[in-house]
C-alpha cells in the first residue's frame, strides 16, 4: 500500500506515452501534454500502448524520482476517461490497485459517511434552551 499525505494528487495520463522516454522526455511531456507543473510534488502515472508497462514521474524537492514497473503477463487497467480529458486524476489506493493490475472501474466504494446537516434553527433553539 502506498502512504501518500492527501495533498499530493496523482495524475493518470489518458493516452499512451512511449516508454523510451527518460525524466527528460516525462518531464516535457507533463509541462506540454498535460499542462502541469512538474516540479509541483505530485505524480505523474504513464502508461504504454500495451498498457503493461507503467512509470511514475515524480519530484522529491531534490530531484526527480521515476518509477517503472513491467507486467510479465497481463495488462495494466486504465479507468474510465471523459473524451476529451488528457488526464486522470486518482488516490493512492487506485494506483496501487493500478500497479497490481486490478480494474479500479468495477472496483465499489461504499458512500463516504457525513454528518448529518442541521437546520439553523434547530440548532438556535437548541442553544436557547442551554
Amino acid at each position: 500500500m502506498l502512504l501518500l499525505p492527501r495533498a499530493v494528487r496523482i495524475h493518470l495520463a489518458a493516452g499512451p506515452v512511449d516508454m523510451r522516454k527518460s525524466i527528460d522526455g516525462l518531464f516535457v511531456h507533463v509541462q506540454h501534454a498535460l499542462a502541469a507543473d512538474p516540479y509541483s510534488g505530485h505524480l505523474f502515472v504513464f502508461l504504454s500502448k500495451r498498457r503493461d508497462k507503467v512509470k511514475v514521474l515524480a519530484w522529491d524537492g531534490g530531484g526527480f524520482l521515476l518509477l517503472y514497473k513491467r507486467l510479465e503477463a497481463g495488462r495494466f487497467r486504465m479507468p474510465e476517461v471523459a473524451g476529451d480529458a488528457t488526464c486522470v486524476q486518482l488516490d493512492s489506493t487506485q494506483l496501487a490497485m493500478l500497479l497490481d493490475g486490478i480494474d479500479v472501474s468495477g472496483v465499489r466504494r461504499p458512500v463516504k459517511w457525513q454528518p448529518p446537516e442541521q437546520a439553523s434553527g434547530a440548532t438556535a433553539s437548541a442553544a436557547s434552551r442551554r
